[in-house]
């Protein structure tokens, strides 16, 4: 009886500990689960049940004259004769930071080569970078100190070996990527309407040019319009913990949810979506920082929606292997590898492996290991494995 009454009490006390640890974890862990599980929550609800995007529209509309401060930058570099005379399939502009010179050569010499793509794949693909002005530690634009004022010489030497640098006068910052955005549609209005879809992409996205291509000439016979894909987000809440970068203050965005849009790493529009787009940003406050949620309201605004394609890779990276190559559109965060996947990506045996029914077979099964996680992975979903 007194060994019972011993274990019972041992029982009590560990129960006791158990009991007052797990307390002590969701008080620390409440606030984050509170903005993160609890926000998305709201933010669904809001998305389907409410979803009153008017007034977000009605909001971020301001007169002609007030937007022009968004996209009124002066051009330091400039090609608006890179598309004249030319049946421009695809105009690709790529978000780069005035240092990330090894990125571009990279992206210059694989998949944003144009010589590579209108020889190997017969269609005209350009592909220009679109820059703000170098910044200094302190903030501003380093011609602002004359020590300094060798870094855009070194940009226009760039530019005058490889003519496809698009750059204004803004500072190139994560919080002006949403002016980088309105360069890119307003320049295409300008000098390059004619060409049939836009992309944009990061300039560390790895972009597999032949499927792209043969996809968009698939889509171009269509006559598709109102066309717009990517990774879409849907029902994406607004961060309001102020340590992120993404943070969105209440005064700047009061709603619980945005509307759909794609992220930024890379999504392609139809020319008609493009120029209305355009349109679009023509009368829109650009204050939020976040180009791709920028994108999302400025189509709200005009009556597009995303469409999903699950070959847009998120922020992850997609995995490297011969049946993902096969019907990679894009995959995320590629800098020291990108010459090494572009050979693996492009080789003709991704073709003679994944074809047959025995090669269809395997890449089933092998996606079905590779993308059907137990875990979220940011890449490609569970479903792409049976496309």
């Amino acid at each position: 009886m007194f060994v019972n009454l011993r274990r019972i009490r041992k029982c009590k006390c560990v129960l006791l500990m158990t009991t007052c640890m797990f307390l002590s974890m969701v008080m620390v862990c409440w606030e984050q689960l509170d903005s993160s599980a609890l926000g998305h929550v709201k933010s669904y609800s809001y998305r389907y049940l409410v979803n009153r995007f008017t007034a977000i529209n009605k909001t971020f509309t301001i007169p002609r004259e007030q937007a022009r401060r968004f996209s009124n930058f002066h051009y330091l570099l400039d090609h608006p004769d890179k598309c004249t005379g030319k049946d421009v399939l695809l105009l690709l502009f790529v978000k780069s930071s005035p240092e990330n010179i090894e990125r571009r050569n990279a992206i210059r010499s694989t998949w944003g080569n144009e010589t590579f793509i209108q020889k190997a794949l017969g269609v005209t693909v350009k592909v220009v970078f679109a820059l703000g002005a170098p910044v200094t530690k302190k903030g501003e634009p380093v011609w602002s100190k004359r020590s300094e004022v060798g870094f855009q010489q070194e940009l226009a030497h760039e530019d005058r070996l490889y003519g496809d640098l698009i750059q204004q006068d803004f500072l190139d910052s994560f919080h002006n990527l949403t002016l980088k955005l309105i360069l890119q549609f307003h320049w295409m209005h300008r000098s390059c309407a004619h060409a049939r879809f836009l992309m944009t992409a990061d300039d560390d996205v790895f972009v597999h040019m032949p499927n792209l291509v043969s996809y968009l000439q698939r889509m171009s016979r269509r006559g598709v319009t109102d066309f717009w894909i990517g990774r879409v987000h849907k029902g994406s809440p607004p961060i309001r913990n102020k340590s992120s970068k993404y943070y969105v203050s209440p005064e700047m965005y009061p709603w619980l949810s945005y509307p759909d849009y794609t992220a930024g790493a890379g999504y392609v529009v139809s020319s008609d979506v493009a120029d209305k787009i355009y349109q679009a940003t023509l009368t829109m406050n650009a204050s939020l920082h976040i180009d791709d949620v920028f994108m999302g309201i400025c189509a709200n605004a005009m009556g597009v929606s995303p469409q999903e394609h699950v070959y847009f890779s998120g922020e992850g990276k997609a995995p490297y292997h011969t049946c993902i190559y096969d019907r990679m559109m894009t995959s995320h965060s590629h800098v020291e590898d990108i010459h090494d996947l572009w050979k693996a990506a492009t080789h003709p045996r991704v073709k003679q492996r994944t074809s047959g029914l025995i090669g269809r077979l395997y890449c089933t099964v092998a996606k079905l290991a590779l993308l059907c996680k137990p875990y979220y992975v940011d890449t490609y979903p569970c479903k792409a494995a049976l496309l």
